[in-house]
């Protein structure tokens, strides 16, 4: 099979049926455990469609919110969600690359990310980036889902794809991305010269009305596992789609219940020596 890249997120309609439904119960238990006061400003790098900017303006009141992400796309989709009317700010949107952003040092009071570290290049250089955003004492956030034992849907998911095509465990993001655990985020935070680093995991219900609404998003080719189904023969396809089906637990209303973890971390900038 020829090389071809998945891990690309263009369309925000279809990353909110694939992940972006689960990714807002996250947010709010996210900003929960980051408890910040009213009246700050934000910075949401790898924002996507704008689902953490938008829980920040409407539980935080900040005095600014900015959300960057690099697919235009998806900037296009953050900008046309609608601010809930409760005194707060509308975040604002840009193109950015989250390994060279265009803030000025110490700008912001918290500078967040969710669900993106993972897929950088270089993510110690993207924890940088989020440090150098925050003024002494702020606070640089982030969390990513725990692709190696915490999620159900993917898990299934490869466990599938890997039963009718070996060669599909090698895309597996619970192979991929199985050091993004407690231990490396910690680490990647104290290197980035973070004080009172701390993690936690944040794990939530992803309940799927029927096999329908659980499979109809891997149609959608955005990200890894639909990337990949994008891939395949449509013989193939309905293989994958049977096999899968036949994994999944069912309830007797027919609804699927999985459950989906990410860990979260969290650190303040210190002065610098």
């Amino acid at each position: 099979m020829a090389e071809q890249r998945f891990d690309v997120w263009a369309s925000g309609a279809a990353y909110e049926r694939y992940m972006g439904r689960w990714s807002r119960v996250v947010a709010r238990e996210f900003l929960a455990w980051l408890a910040r006061a009213d009246g700050l400003r934000w910075l949401d790098v790898g924002c996507g469609t704008g689902v953490l900017s938008a829980e920040v303006a409407a539980r935080h009141r900040p005095r600014a919110v900015v959300g960057c992400d690099r697919s235009e796309g998806f900037v296009s989709a953050a900008a046309r969600v609608t601010t809930p009317a409760s005194g707060t700010g509308s975040p604002h949107y840009l193109v950015a690359d989250a390994l060279a952003l265009p803030v000025h040092d110490g700008a912001f009071d918290v500078a967040v990310s969710a669900l993106t570290l993972n897929f950088l290049p270089e993510p110690s250089v993207g924890v940088s980036e989020l440090t150098r955003s925050v003024r002494v004492g702020g606070l640089v956030a982030a969390y990513v889902w725990d692709y190696g034992d915490g999620m159900d849907l993917l898990r299934h998911f490869w466990s599938a794809a890997a039963e009718a095509d070996p060669a599909a465990a090698a895309l597996d993001e619970g192979r991929r991305f199985r050091d993004w655990r407690p231990g490396p985020l910690h680490s990647l935070w104290t290197g980035a010269g973070l004080a009172d680093v701390s993690t936690t995991p944040i794990g939530v219900p992803t309940v799927f009305a029927d096999f329908a609404d659980l499979w109809d998003p891997f149609l959608s080719g955005q990200g890894p596992a639909p990337g990949y189904v994008a891939s395949l023969a449509p013989a193939a396809r309905d293989r994958l789609r049977e096999t899968l089906r036949a994994r999944l637990p069912v309830a007797p209303d027919g609804s699927v219940p999985l459950r989906a973890r990410a860990w979260a971390v969290r650190g303040v900038r210190g002065v610098r020596p």
